[in-house]
């Protein structure tokens, strides 16, 4: 009963022209196309020059660079499904960011700079000496990476795919794989950089389109705001509310006692998440290295 049911709804949703797919092969064939030409551009015959894009970058694509590693299908997918389930509360996550981002350009980049690390794992090794603590630290970011990050973007990715042209999870799954190996591999770093600042530019100038559609379509924020708290789903759980729409959805500051997201919590206690995601995470300390010299 639910396959056929989710392989009517990949039915109904593959309404997609032949211009549409044009658009969706170019997007992968520009990502390929970007990273072989950014591969040209820095040497790539010393460790220098493949794991740091020759330590020569300016300072937009590298910020760019870091907006798309932090910002990818996991989030458009899952963030936009917590927020429709649970309210615009959720955005206290990317809002939280702000003055650490702060933090980050003032207080560790240039520690980072200064000590010529490449990695945390090396810094905590300059900083507290032996090798166990790199060790450690290393192990624990690879599997927060690939349990965390990589396996959530690459099934969203993939269920994208899967929505829109019907192919099956794992064949998805496998063609972004391919696709992203190609001119990572190839190309070394500065090629994931670049790759990132084309998308980048996606997906600023896609979510503000979208974003201006969906606001004209409903009627504007005052009429979403009353839909929503309509918006009850026909199939519901017995006996239970998680269903039903909160009443401070609207509210991004929650009560700090009966609040799902109290905000002591989402102002202060969040921090030291987001400190240790933004200034200290091994997934974005790398571009942290990526300087000018």
């Amino acid at each position: 009963m639910a396959s056929n049911a989710t392989t009517k709804f990949f039915a109904l949703s593959q309404s997609f022209s032949f211009s549409d797919i044009i658009v969706i092969g170019a997007y992968f064939l520009l990502n390929v196309a970007v990273g072989i030409w950014s591969s040209c551009r820095v040497s790539r015959n010393t460790l220098n020059g493949y794991f740091l894009a020759g330590r020569d970058m300016a300072w937009w694509p590298i910020g760019a660079s870091l907006f798309a590693s932090s910002e990818g299908s996991g989030l458009f997918i899952g963030l936009a499904g917590t927020g429709a389930a649970g309210g615009i509360a959720v955005a206290g996550f990317e809002w939280n960011a702000t003055y650490v981002l702060l933090a980050l350009a003032w207080i560790f980049v240039p520690v980072y700079v200064s000590s010529g690390i490449v990695t945390m794992p090396e810094y905590l090794g300059r900083r507290f000496g032996g090798e166990r603590i790199r060790m450690y630290l290393s192990a624990l970011s690879l599997m927060l990476s690939v349990f965390t990050k990589i396996s959530t973007d690459l099934y969203s990715g993939a269920l994208f795919i899967q929505v829109c042209l019907g192919w099956n999870l794992y064949l998805s799954t496998v063609l972004m794989l391919v696709v992203t190996a190609l001119y990572t591999i190839a190309g070394g770093l500065a090629a994931v950089i670049y790759t990132d600042t084309l998308q980048t530019f996606i997906m600023i100038i896609g979510a503000v389109i979208l974003t201006i559609t969906a606001f004209n379509e409903i009627g504007g924020y005052g009429k979403l705001e009353s839909i929503y708290l309509e918006a009850v789903p026909k199939k519901i759980i017995p006996n239970t509310t998680c269903h039903l729409p909160r009443h401070d959805a609207m509210h991004l500051f929650r009560d700090p006692v009966h609040g799902d997201l109290p905000w002591p919590g989402m102002t202060l206690g969040l921090t030291i998440l987001a400190t240790w995601y933004w200034c200290t995470d091994q997934h974005l300390s790398l571009h942290n290295s990526i300087t000018t010299e």
